[in-house]
C-alpha cells in the first residue's frame, strides 16, 4: 500500500429488520474517517439483496429524517472470488456486457445488520474473494447470530446464560405441545425471541403460558426459528471487546450500563434503541463494585474467545441484585453510530470513534484470509 490510501469498502443495507440502522451505521463510519488516509468505495444492498453503488454523500445516511431505505438502481455491484487483488465489477442489469471495473480494494467494513449480513454469509463471500474485512470470521459470526447455538458454545464454555427453550419451524408445526410443556418449567415472564435477529426486533415479553404462541407467531414474521428464554431480575451490563494486535490477548473496555424508563410490563426493544430514545441514556462507567467490573469484563474476554472472534464483539450480561451475572448475548457487528454502546464505551476507555476505526482496520490488514 506504500503511501497511497488504503481503499475501504463500506457495505451497508441489507435484507435484514435492520436495515435503516445499517445505512445510517455506514454514514457515522463515512463521516469519521480520514480523507487524507482512507478512500472510502461505498457499496449499498437493497431490502431484495440486490449489491448497488452506495452513496457518496454521507449526509444522506442519517435518522434525522426517519427510517431509511436504500433504492434500487439499473446498476449492479459485485465482488468476484479471487486472491483478494481482482477488481470489484459494476454492470448495468439489464445489459451484463456493459461492466465498469472499480478497481481492487484494501480491505472491507461490512456495516451489515442481522441475517446476510451479520451471520457469517457476507464473511464467506470476502474469504472466498480473499479480502480482508473488518471484524469475526464465519464460524463466529453464524454461532453468535443465531441464539440458540450462541447458548450452545456459551454454555460449552462455562459461562452462566439463563434458561432457555428453543424451537424451530418443525417442531412449532409438529411438536407444539411438546415445547410448551418445557415452556412451562420456566420461571414467568419470559422473553420469545427470534433466533437469528437483532436490535431487539420481534421480541417480545411473555407473562403467562397462554399468551406464549401468539409471542411465538410475532418471533416468526422474523424468524422461523425462536427461542423462548427465561426473564432474569438483574441489570442490563454490556461490555466491548477488541481483538488484540499481532494476535495479542483481547481487549475489554470499562462497561457500560444502559438506563432507560419503561412501563413495569415493558423492556428495552427497537423503538426505544432507536426512535423513541428521550428517555434513555448510558452510565459508563456502570455503577457497579470494581470486583464486579473486572468479573464482567474477564467474562466478556473469555466469550470472545469461546467463540473465536476477531476485530470486534460486545457482549451483554443481566447482572442481579445478589452480584451473580449471566451472558445475555455476543453482538459481532454492533452497533456503531458515535452515540452506539460499542464506540462510546471505547471512547470512556481513552479510545475515540476515529482512532477505533482506524484499529479496526488495522487489525483486518494484519490478519490473513483462509485459514488461521
Amino acid at each position: 500500500m506504500s503511501n497511497s490510501k488504503i481503499r475501504v469498502a463500506i457495505i451497508y443495507g441489507g435484507a435484514s429488520g435492520e436495515h435503516s440502522i445499517s445505512i445510517a451505521t455506514a454514514g457515522a463510519v463515512m463521516r469519521a474517517l480520514d480523507p487524507e488516509r482512507y478512500e472510502v468505495v461505498p457499496i449499498a444492498i437493497t431490502r431484495d439483496g440486490t449489491w448497488v453503488p452506495g452513496a457518496t454523500d454521507p449526509s444522506k445516511l442519517t435518522l434525522d429524517a426517519g427510517l431509511l431505505e436504500v433504492e434500487k438502481a439499473p446498476e449492479a455491484v459485485t465482488i468476484p472470488a479471487g486472491d483478494g487483488k481482482q477488481s470489484l465489477v459494476a454492470y448495468n442489469r439489464e445489459h451484463a456486457s456493459n461492466l465498469e471495473l472499480l478497481g481492487n480494494v484494501d480491505v472491507v467494513f461490512p456495516l451489515l445488520h442481522g441475517p446476510f449480513g451479520e451471520d457469517g454469509t457476507i464473511q464467506g463471500l470476502l474469504e472466498l474473494a480473499g479480502i480482508p474485512y473488518v471484524g469475526c470470521g464465519v464460524f463466529a459470526s453464524a454461532a453468535g447470530m443465531d441464539k440458540h447455538y450462541m447458548k450452545v458454545v456459551l454454555e460449552a464454555a462455562g459461562l452462566p446464560v439463563a434458561p432457555y427453550v428453543v424451537a424451530t419451524a418443525r417442531q412449532w408445526r409438529d411438536e407444539r405441545e411438546a415445547v410448551l410443556a418445557k415452556v412451562a418449567q420456566l420461571q414467568f415472564p419470559v422473553y420469545v425471541k427470534p433466533a437469528r435477529a437483532g436490535s431487539s426486533l420481534g421480541i417480545t415479553r411473555v407473562s403467562t403460558l397462554e399468551d406464549v404462541s401468539e409471542a411465538v407467531a410475532q418471533a416468526q414474521i422474523h424468524d422461523p426459528k425462536v427461542l423462548i428464554e427465561q426473564g432474569v431480575d438483574g441489570r442490563e451490563i454490556e461490555c466491548a471487546v477488541l481483538g488484540g494486535r499481532n494476535d495479542s490477548t483481547p481487549r475489554a473496555s470499562v462497561v457500560g450500563e444502559v438506563l432507560v424508563d419503561l412501563p413495569d410490563d415493558g423492556f428495552y426493544d427497537f423503538e426505544h434503541k432507536y426512535l423513541e430514545t428521550a428517555n434513555l441514556r448510558l452510565s459508563i462507567p456502570a455503577q457497579v463494585p470494581p470486583e464486579i467490573s473486572d468479573k464482567i469484563r474477564d467474562q466478556a474476554v473469555k466469550t470472545f474467545d469461546a467463540f473465536g472472534c476477531e476485530g470486534m464483539s460486545r457482549v451483554d450480561f443481566f447482572l442481579t441484585p445478589e452480584g451473580k451475572t449471566y451472558v445475555i448475548e455476543i453482538n459481532t457487528i454492533p452497533g456503531f453510530t458515535p452515540f452506539s454502546m460499542y464506540p462510546v464505551l471505547w471512547e470512556h476507555t481513552g479510545l475515540p470513534y476515529s482512532q477505533l476505526l482506524d484499529e479496526l482496520i488495522g487489525l483486518a490488514l494484519e490478519r490473513p484470509t483462509g485459514l488461521r
